[in-house]
């Protein structure tokens, strides 16, 4: 199993079981350095979908009671893992990511830090969990992220965009 993106890169590669072994290593590495508890930690992101092509990197979701609370702690526990904050602006978001090296040129491992059970984290689970059910909905995501990739190997922002409406598409069906 080989992970990482460059900055921009965009690439997918065949779906890998070892994804979710890797998870649960991260995982429990972060359950050991962390007050966290089992729950709070959710395996999203292509990774998580069962045999769809995906972007070679590990999506994590972590839940907390709340992301405006402070955080110094808990981004020095996960710093212990590997894990540094990135200064990316999202509401309601907090992203971390893990690196191959100090270069910090390829990231492996994203963290998306939300408020557990509010609205990103039911909406990220709820994704992924329609998809690993519905193969007709993975097969049509699966099929963007080639559309995309078959003119472009940069660009994460056009390629994010490009799933948007799908996404929006089921999280609307979820009602």
């Amino acid at each position: 199993m080989q992970l990482g993106l460059k900055r921009n890169e965009v690439r997918v590669v065949p779906h890998d079981s070892a994804w979710s072994n890797e998870f649960l290593e991260v995982k429990q590495s972060i359950l050991n350095q962390t007050s966290l508890e089992d729950p709070q930690i959710e395996h999203i992101g292509s990774t998580a979908i069962k045999g769809i092509q995906a972007k070679p990197i590990i999506d994590i979701l972590i839940g907390i009671d709340s992301i405006e609370e402070d955080l110094t702690q808990l981004e020095k526990d996960l710093r212990r893992c590997g894990f540094y904050r990135l200064k990316v602006e999202r509401p309601d978001e907090i992203v971390f990511a893990k690196f191959i090296d100090e270069s910090f040129e390829t990231k492996t491992h994203y963290i998306h830090l939300t408020n557990y059970r509010e609205k990103i984290w039911n909406d990220l689970i709820y994704f992924r969990n329609h998809l690993n059910t519905n193969e007709a909905a993975r097969r049509e995501y699966e099929q963007i992220k080639r559309d995309f990739i078959s003119h472009k190997a940069e660009g994460i922002e056009e390629y994010t965009q490009s799933k948007e409406s799908f996404v929006n598409g089921v999280l609307h069906y979820k009602g």
